[in-house]
């Protein structure tokens, strides 16, 4: 299943891709809701956030998050 392109700002506060979330997570998007849940392989909800078409719609709420690839990890930066 094809997930809704756009972005989404993780729990490190780093702007991220729906499309290349890293970590092996499945990526439900919700855009009539404007919702991005994260989840594992087994099932487990591990991230909720917010759904931006685009980075532009993002630095419209205020929002400036550095955007980082599917290979930064998640996580606490001090446990890398």
């Amino acid at each position: 299943m094809a997930v809704a392109p756009g972005f989404f700002v993780d729990w490190n506060g780093n702007a991220r891709r729906t499309e290349d979330a890293g970590g092996d997570l499945v990526v439900d998007v919700d855009t009539a809701a404007r919702y991005v849940a994260l989840y594992t392989s087994n099932g487990t909800l591990m991230h909720e956030a917010t759904y931006y078409k685009t980075l532009e719609d993002m630095e419209k709420k205020g929002i400036k998050a550095p955007l980082v690839d599917g290979s930064v990890p998640w996580g606490m930066k001090n446990e890398w």
